[in-house]
Parts: structure tokens; C-alpha cells; sequence
């Protein structure tokens, strides 16, 4: 006797269904997570440009990222802060007009975040802005960046090489937010300098419990 493919089929068919569901989603997903990969930048609200803010005309990253120094977030500028100056600064410009739309409206500007860790990682700005760990370092050259990218992978085999060996990548505490440092030739001998002036308590970076909390 043959053996019929109906019953099969119609097995199949479900099956086929679920695991091509599965498969857009998981495109959808990689679409919407696209920040992820590094030298991507995502589409944003506003063309906001740090090659022009922090390169051309050298703002300080504290001016915007006012909780770098003492708080786990960096923090995002609020719209009134960006309309203190461009009430001003070329107003009538369409990309400030719609910053102007969002103050108007008392609406916070809907930024795509570009540095996204997940939920079961802990990162602390204060603590490694505090210890010497410039901006660069995570971030990239972002004064050279028309829109925002993310420029390292930030994933825990990446974090672990600094964790591991900090001394590489410590840099004097005044030259944090100085995005053309150079690290010198006697970066091994000044890194370990460092190490232990900001007192980087190197016997614990690797503990599990550093990040994942």
C-alpha cells in the first residue's frame, strides 16, 4: 500500500508558517536593532551632528552629557536646552524647526538610542569617566561623526579586554573628553602609573559580579 503525503502536508504546512514567521521576525527584529552593528547609524528624529557640535565648533561633552562625571547615565540633552541656543543659531533652519516643533508641543525629542546594552549588563559612566577611561575609548571619534554611530561593539569580550588589562587604555583625567588624544609611547609604564592613582581595583574587573548585577 502507498502511504499518503496529505496528513503529511498538512502537517508540514503549519510547521512551514511558524518557522517562516519566525524568520521575518527575526529580520524585523535585526532592523530594528540595527545600532547593533557598529558603523551603522540609525535614523534619528533630527539630524543632530556631533561632527559639527563637537568637532567644529568644540562644545564640550559635559555641556550636553551634564551626568557623565556622577551618575551611571550620561544623560541626553532636553529640548530646552538645545532651544536655548538655537533660538538664535540658525532658527529658520528646517532640521531646528523641527526641534522648535517638539519644544512648542512640550514633547521630549524621540532619540533612537545608539549605545543600547542590554538589561542584564551594568555599565557606569561616572565610574570610568572618574578613573580615566576617555569618551573616545567606547564611543569613537565622534567630533569626526555626522550622525551617531556606535563605533565598538560594547560586547562583553570587547569590555573584558580593558577589564582585563586597564593600563592599555587609562589616560590623565584631563584628557577624558579630549577626542585627538594621543596614547605616548610609555603608555605600559604611565597606564600602570595611573592604575594606581585613581586607585582601578584591577583584582575585581573580572568578577562576574562587576557588570552583572
Amino acid at each position: 500500500m502507498g502511504v499518503s503525503l496529505v496528513p503529511t502536508l498538512k502537517l508540514l504546512r503549519p510547521t512551514a508558517m511558524i518557522v517562516g514567521v519566525a524568520f521575518v521576525g527575526l529580520l524585523f527584529g535585526y532592523w530594528l536593532n540595527r545600532t547593533f552593528v557598529p558603523g551603522t547609524a540609525p535614523v534619528q528624529p533630527i539630524n543632530f551632528s556631533h561632527q559639527i557640535h563637537a568637532g567644529l565648533y568644540q562644545i564640550d561633552c559635559l555641556y550636553c552629557h551634564t551626568n557623565a562625571r556622577r551618575s551611571a547615565s550620561a544623560g541626553v540633552p532636553s529640548v530646552n536646552k538645545c532651544v536655548g541656543c538655537h533660538q538664535l543659531v540658525v532658527p529658520d533652519r528646517p532640521q531646528i524647526r523641527l526641534v522648535m516643533e517638539y519644544w512648542e508641543n512640550q514633547e521630549p525629542i524621540p532619540w533612537v538610542k545608539v549605545h543600547d546594552l542590554p538589561d542584564f549588563a551594568y555599565f557606569n559612566h561616572s565610574i570610568h569617566v572618574n578613573q580615566g577611561i576617555g569618551c573616545q575609548s567606547c564611543h569613537g571619534q565622534v567630533d569626526q561623526m555626522p550622525l551617531m554611530w556606535k563605533a565598538e561593539s560594547l560586547n562583553m569580550e570587547w569590555c573584558l579586554d580593558c577589564h582585563r588589562d586597564p593600563a592599555q587604555y587609562i589616560r590623565p583625567l584631563d584628557q577624558v573628553f579630549n577626542m585627538n588624544y594621543q596614547y605616548p609611547a610609555d603608555q605600559e609604564s604611565l597606564g600602570a602609573q595611573l592604575v594606581a592613582e585613581y586607585g582601578v581595583q584591577t583584582s575585581q574587573l573580572t568578577n562576574c559580579s562587576i557588570c552583572h548585577r
